[in-house]
């Protein structure tokens, strides 16, 4: 286990990493605040990762998703700060985070990120 400078996040080695694979992690029940009014928001999250050298333990995953519970942010925010701190950390091959924000004010609203690896190429074709 590699300890991260992020407090909650931990990290291993890839175990394969001459491989490229897919790992999906679905987050059903994340909460924070609104950053306006201070009431709850609900979302579920989807995180997909082709690895490099790094993954993320699953249980700091769950930690740093915790994390958020009490902290008031847009919903754009907190989608784009989950890719940008998963990224910096492992430096996967392909990145995306899926935000799928619940009804609020009558509109549901999805965020979608990604960062692709400089010169990366899907060549299993494993994002289809």
């Amino acid at each position: 286990m590699v300890k991260s400078k992020n407090k909650f996040l931990d990290v291993f080695e890839n175990p394969h990493i001459k491989e490229d694979y897919l790992i999906t992690m679905e987050i059903p029940e994340f909460t924070c605040l609104c950053p306006l009014t201070g009431q709850p928001d609900f979302a579920e999250f989807v995180i997909n990762y082709v690895p490099d050298k790094l993954c993320v333990e699953l249980k700091s995953i769950k930690l740093y998703m915790g994390s958020f519970r009490d902290v008031g942010a847009f919903h754009e925010d907190n989608t784009n700060n989950v890719l940008k701190d998963i990224s910096m950390l492992i430096k996967p091959r392909y990145i995306s985070v899926i935000g799928y924000w619940k009804v609020r004010g009558g509109i549901i609203t999805t965020i979608t990120t990604k960062n692709i690896k400089k010169g990366w190429k899907d060549k299993n074709n494993i994002l289809i």
